[in-house]
C-alpha cells in the first residue's frame, strides 16, 4: 500500500496496513535541506524539493505546501516582511477600515507573479514528483484567519462585537479568494487541500458559529464540488469548538496538543470523522527520547482506536 493509498483509507473510514506518518512540517524540511527559512517561504521550487527530500528522509506518506499565512495578503499588496529564518508577515494592517476594503480587488492565483502561484507550483512539482505514492496537500487558510492577517487579530476581534456587519462583508470577500486559491492548487494535481484557521480558537463557541463555522463549510464544498478532499486545522485549545468544527465538513481534523483528547475521540468518533493527533511537538518529540515518542504515540493510537 502506498502512502497515498493508506491517507486515503483512513479518511474513509477503513483500516489500512498501518498508522499513517502524516506530519506538517515546515522548517525542519528548510534546514535539512540546508536553505533558509526565507528561500522555502519564496521559492515554489526550493518548497516541493525539501518537502520531497524530507519524505525520503522520514517515510512520510504525506506531504503538505504549507509555509506561512500571508500569501493572500501579499498578493493583495500588503508591504511583507521575509526574515532569513523567521515566518513572513505583514508588516502593518492591510485592512483598517470600510474604505480600505473597498479599495481591494480580487487577486488572480494563476497569475505567475503572485506568491499564491507561487505555492501552487510547489504543489505542482510535488504532485509530479511523488503525487502517485504520497497524498500530496495544499494549503489555504480559511477566512476568519485571513481577516486576522489582514485586519491584526486584536482589532478584528474588536470589529466582531462593533462593527459585526463590516466583519462579515471582510469574511465573504476573503471567502471567494480563498476559495479560488483553493482550486488553483486543485488544479495542479493536490488530491487534498488543507485549510488553517488558527486564530478562531481564539473566540467562543457562539462567535465561532457566526464568523467562522459558515465560511469554513463554504470552502470545503467549494474543494468538495471539485473533487477534493479537506483537512481543518485550528491551532490552540479547540475543546469547546469540536462538535461545531465536526460539522465544518472537512474529511480530516487536525487535534492540537492543548485539546482534551478524549474529549476529541468522542466528538469526532461520534461524528465519524476522521481526526488525527495531539502529540505536544516540543514536550512529546523534541524534547522527548525516541522510546518516550513512542509510548506517547501508541497511547493516542490505542485511545483513539476505541472510537
Amino acid at each position: 500500500m502506498t502512502g497515498r493509498e493508506r491517507c486515503l483509507e483512513a479518511i474513509a473510514g477503513r483500516r489500512p496496513d498501518r498508522v499513517q506518518v502524516f506530519l506538517l512540517l515546515m522548517f525542519l524540511p528548510a534546514d535539512r535541506l540546508g536553505i533558509s527559512y526565507r528561500e522555502f517561504a519564496t521559492n515554489g521550487h526550493s518548497m516541493a524539493d525539501a518537502q520531497l527530500n524530507a519524505r525520503s528522509l522520514y517515510r512520510l506518506d504525506a506531504i503538505t505546501a504549507c509555509s506561512d499565512a500571508f500569501r493572500i495578503c501579499a498578493d493583495l499588496g500588503g508591504e511583507m516582511v521575509y526574515p532569513e529564518n523567521g515566518v513572513p508577515h505583514l508588516r502593518a494592517p492591510l485592512i483598517a477600515g470600510e474604505a480600505d476594503l473597498s479599495r481591494l480587488s480580487m487577486p488572480d492565483p494563476s497569475n505567475p507573479r503572485t506568491r499564491m502561484a507561487d505555492r501552487a507550483r510547489a504543489v505542482g512539482e510535488m504532485v509530479r514528483a511523488a503525487g502517485d505514492e504520497c497524498l500530496v496537500l495544499g494549503w489555504v487558510d480559511m477566512p476568519f484567519a485571513e481577516a486576522c492577517s489582514a485586519c491584526g487579530i486584536t482589532e478584528f476581534m474588536v470589529l466582531l462585537s462593533d462593527d459585526p456587519a463590516l466583519a462579515h462583508r471582510i469574511l465573504e470577500f476573503f471567502t471567494r479568494i480563498v476559495i479560488d486559491f483553493a482550486i488553483c492548487q486543485l488544479d495542479r494535481g493536490a488530491p487534498m487541500i488543507g485549510a488553517g484557521d488558527a486564530a478562531a480558537s481564539l473566540v467562543s463557541p457562539s462567535m465561532y458559529r457566526e464568523f467562522a463555522a459558515p465560511y469554513e463549510k463554504r470552502v470545503f464544498e467549494a474543494i468538495h464540488a471539485h473533487r477534493g478532499l479537506g483537512k481543518l486545522q485550528i491551532c490552540g485549545n479547540t475543546t469547546a469548538l469540536l462538535a461545531d468544527m465536526a460539522h465544518s465538513g472537512a474529511d480530516l481534523i487536525n487535534v492540537d496538543h492543548l485539546v482534551d483528547f478524549a474529549a476529541a475521540c468522542s466528538a469526532y468518533g461520534e461524528a465519524g470523522v476522521c481526526f488525527k493527533g495531539n502529540l505536544d511537538p516540543v514536550r512529546d518529540m523534541l524534547h522527548a527520547t525516541p522510546g518516550e515518542c513512542e509510548r506517547r504515540a501508541l497511547d493516542r493510537i490505542r485511545r483513539a482506536a476505541g472510537t
